[in-house]
């Protein structure tokens, strides 16, 4: 007698659920400790990376569409994912967050607040939604030549996840790269700053290649300082694109009113 296995097709899910079961979540948080930032390497693959950058056009994806300028926010665009989700962006929001969580709540814990985050996503996410806040917040951000973004804080209403995520889906490279078609863009760098108290603000570039994420701080994170832990306040932006195209995706976990 002769038996078939049938083998399913590996989803979004499955192939994001091998990667960030590989990372180093304990060198993420001391990182995050450390500058409050850290970077994911390879997090998606080119061709994810293609798949999410392609559906910028295609509006019927997105519940809207902001012009930076005409807010004041800099130049460029970006556009908020409608549901469902791209399966890709949940299975990120989703494999990453109880990641994460475990960061946060150490570091509402030491900055005094009460504040508590569930294990899982959808546990955070009911939350968000029983307060109001139920309109998804994953962007996908497009800049050209000329285009940045200000210094910012993704901040939606009363509930907000403390840290945040950002992959780079266009390759980096020099200005002469994009000429030749090896690179999409060039400048563009992601920044962020920190401003502590009594102090001038700490700016940081993170050096990101195609697939590259990074983690980072929403609003504020502590620091361990002589007397205890004290709080910092983050903002982070985008440098000015210098030629070619720029898009990122934002994986941001609480939702919006």
């Amino acid at each position: 007698m002769t038996t078939t296995l049938e083998t399913a097709m590996p989803t979004a899910a499955d192939a994001i659920a091998g990667r960030t079961g590989r990372i180093d979540w304990a060198a993420v948080a001391t990182a995050l400790d450390r500058q409050g930032s850290a970077i994911l390497p390879g997090l998606l693959v080119p061709d994810d990376c293609a798949t999410i950058s392609g559906l910028y056009p295609d509006d019927s994806r997105f519940r809207s569409h902001v012009v930076m300028a005409r807010h004041g926010f800099g130049q460029g665009a970006y556009k908020y994912f409608a549901r469902p989700l791209p399966d890709l962006v949940a299975a990120l929001r989703g494999r990453i967050y109880p990641h994460l969580a475990a960061i946060a709540n150490g570091w509402v814990a030491r900055m005094g607040l009460d504040d508590r985050y569930p294990d899982d996503h959808a546990s955070f996410l009911a939350r968000c939604h029983a307060a109001g806040q139920i309109r998804p917040t994953p962007l996908l951000l497009e800049y050209g030549p000329g285009d940045y973004n200000c210094l910012h804080q993704d901040l939606y209403g009363a509930l907000a996840f403390p840290l945040q995520l950002a992959v780079l889906l266009s390759r980096p490279g020099t200005e002469a790269a994009v000429a030749a078609g090896d690179a999409d863009f060039s400048g563009g760098e992601f920044v962020l700053t920190e401003q502590r108290p009594r102090m001038q603000s700490r700016a940081e570039v993170v050096p990101l290649g195609q697939g590259d994420a990074v983690v980072f701080a929403v609003n504020q994170r502590p620091v361990r300082g002589t007397r205890g832990d004290y709080r910092v306040t983050m903002r982070h932006g985008v440098s000015r694109v210098r030629a070619g195209r720029r898009h990122t995706l934002g994986i941001i976990f609480h939702d919006a009113q």
